[in-house]
């Protein structure tokens, strides 16, 4: 096997959130190697934190997600991505990984250039944004909402994921009064995302339909027409992250009972709420 087949064949075996991994990682080389070469034309990909710079280049808002500042600055973002893709791939579908990956990196693009719109004189001067901490934190803090009594392994002792969600999102409320005030404005936008999508999510509503269908749309239009006698089958508009109705409760309440079995073996039965003994009581019948 020659290397670009090797190569083509390790690309074809990454999932999803991986092969973003890797289109990040090229293009933090070629920037780094090809600087000087570079440097306008990562100045047209940057988010600018003025509205009317923004409005002239309005692609930064998804472009600026795949740059990185230096060395430490992406290893620490595609780290976190590589962890938390493995947990998020076990429990839902790639598209959706997609759907909360570039959505949060467009609400973390918006809350840094409202912030500086808004608030000019806390915000001070103009500035560019770039790096997928926004993208990374939307991820995060979706299996946080999602899953919050779901417990991990911290050092010698267990955390609810509703505990770490939490501090992150403080230490980046706090970070608004330090020398990246940008940065942790776009985190916390990708953290509103997060949430906002696990909540809905849980009621049944998949709000990152009709961006998928967008994506899906402009994709069309770089494929091929090619016409075919098979029959044509029309996606059910009625799924929800991949799922029937029905198949998605019946998956959400087995990941609820899962977590409440799970607690019953740490802690025991009478650390229950009162609204979980219920919802067990009820499932058993």
């Amino acid at each position: 096997m020659s290397l670009k087949e090797d190569i083509k064949y390790k690309l074809a075996r990454l999932n999803v959130l991986e092969k973003i991994i890797a289109i990040n990682v090229v293009i933090f080389l070629l920037s780094f190697v090809l600087k000087s070469v570079l440097g306008s034309i990562i100045f047209w990909l940057q988010l600018p934190s003025e509205l009317n710079s923004f409005l002239v280049k309005p692609w930064t808002i998804f472009t600026y997600a795949f740059l990185h500042f230096d060395f430490l600055h992406i290893v620490f973002n595609m780290l976190w991505l590589y962890f938390i893709g493995r947990i998020f791939l076990n429990l839902f579908s790639a598209k959706m990984a997609l759907n909360i990956y570039f959505l949060g990196a467009i609400f973390g693009g918006l809350f840094f250039i409202l912030g500086y719109t808004v608030l000019p004189t806390f915000f001070q001067g103009t500035t560019y944004l770039v790096g997928a901490s926004a993208a990374v934190r939307a991820l995060f803090i979706f299996i946080c909402a999602y899953m919050p009594n779901k417990e991990v392994r911290f050092f010698t002792f267990n955390l609810k994921l509703w505990y770490l969600g939490a501090a992150f999102v403080v230490f980046d409320v706090l970070g608004l009064f330090g020398v990246n005030s940008g940065g942790n404005l776009a985190h916390i936008g990708g953290a509103f995302l997060g949430y906002l999508y696990a909540i809905q999510l849980l009621k049944g509503n998949d709000i990152g339909r009709g961006f998928e269908s967008m994506i899906d749309a402009i994709s069309s239009w770089f494929k091929k027409s090619t016409k075919s006698n098979l029959k044509t089958v029309h996606k059910d508009k009625s799924k929800v992250g991949g799922f029937t109705k029905g198949e998605f409760e019946q998956f959400n309440n087995q990941k609820k009972i899962d977590v409440i079995l799970d607690k019953i073996s740490k802690s025991g039965y009478d650390s229950l709420t009162a609204a979980e003994k219920e919802f067990l009581f009820r499932a058993g019948k």
